[in-house]
């Protein structure tokens, strides 16, 4: 008898891996085993069905399991990886110090940055953290008035490229600059004011503006923030240098060197002064004293009409508040006014009317 063996792939699953075909005569093969399997097995028959469905079970196992597999071999790669790397080596003080140095270099850089290195367009934009706390570095772009003026902020100065690096300049044109500065008020001083809301020029405020503008326009200032006030301004203590004085870059305050030059007058109102310290208070009265003394600016005809016909600004305002409103141009009080009078003089004649039909 001879045996001839058929060998499977050992990807089936079912045992056995091979079977023998028992030819007993010359020409007996494949046919002689289905046959004898027919004759002697009665459940040949389900048995063929029981292996066609494995076969067709089968053909469908791989299709089904192969979003598995591939997951399961992307985690079995990526252990792989991570248990291959020798984690022990970092460690090592050699490595283990670099990496705490670099980590800890990035961090304070990322800090300092948001802290100084930050640009602030505005003087709505300043946190209220930074009030009282922090000054403000930039250069004046304009002046608006004998007390105020616009500062684009640079951060960092020259040491961190502003006017010297291509990407650092500091905008020159109107529509550059829009939204882009902060609008500080000068803190504890009042200057006589521009025309401005439909109201006349107070005397002396064109003085007052073009000395400021001379002093400040287009040179580095550092500007304490005090508070923000009712005009989108923000209230601060100003700084400057220069390269002229004596000594050379002496910090000089904005506020009190107009008070030295009777240019303003120390602020007086009931609510909204701010001076930042009673030390700077009462430097900033001594300063108006000595300019009165002298007879500088606004105080030249202060002693020769021994006070009288004098006008501060902030007594100006008060009487611009009530005679010209703002939103109102300048002739519609005295038409109220003259509505008012009229008025005044009915209601007179009503009165005495009644009085006389009363008697």
């Amino acid at each position: 008898m001879n045996l001839s063996c058929a060998e499977f792939p050992e990807t089936l699953p079912e045992p056995p891996t091979s079977f023998c075909l028992t030819t007993g005569k010359p020409g007996m093969g494949w046919w002689s085993l289905w046959s004898s399997g027919s004759q002697t097995d009665p459940e040949g028959r389900s048995g063929d069905s029981r292996r066609s469905k494995d076969e067709s079970a089968q053909s469908l196992w791989p299709l089904s399991t192969s979003t598995s597999t591939s997951t399961s071999s992307q985690y079995t790669e990526w252990n792989s990886i991570l248990n291959s790397f020798n984690w022990s080596q970092l460690k090592e003080p050699g490595n283990l110090v670099p990496t705490i140095l670099l980590t800890g270099g990035l961090l304070f850089v990322f800090d300092v940055h948001r802290r100084f290195l930050r640009r602030i367009p505005e003087a709505t934009n300043i946190s209220p953290s930074l009030l009282r706390r922090r000054s403000l570095f930039g250069r004046v772009t304009s002046v608006g008035d004998g007390d105020n003026f616009r500062m684009y902020h640079t951060p960092g100065g020259r040491l961190a490229g502003w006017g010297w690096l291509p990407w650092k300049k500091v905008p020159t044109s109107r529509k550059e600059l829009k939204d882009r500065t902060i609008h500080i008020r000068l803190a504890g001083v009042d200057a006589p004011e521009l025309a401005h809301f439909g109201r006349p020029a107070q005397p002396f405020s064109h003085e007052a503006h073009a000395w400021l503008t001379s002093y400040l326009l287009n040179r580095r200032v550092r500007a304490h923030v005090l508070r923000p006030d009712q005009y989108r301004r923000v209230i601060a203590t100003v700084y400057v240098r220069n390269w002229l004085d004596f000594p050379p870059l002496r910090k000089r305050d904005v506020s009190e060197e107009m008070l030295k030059r009777g240019f303003a007058t120390v602020y007086e109102a009931k609510t909204g002064v701010e001076f930042g310290t009673k030390e700077r208070e009462a430097r900033y009265r001594e300063a108006e004293t000595v300019a009165k003394n002298r007879k500088q600016g606004l105080w030249k005809d202060f002693w020769r009409k021994k006070g009288n016909n004098f006008e501060s600004p902030r007594e100006y305002k008060t009487r611009m508040g009530l005679e010209h409103p703002i939103g109102t141009s300048p002739g519609k009080p005295e038409v109220e006014e003259s509505r008012g009078l009229l008025a005044l003089l009915r209601d007179r004649l009503f009165s005495s009317r009644k009085k006389n039909n009363g008697s």
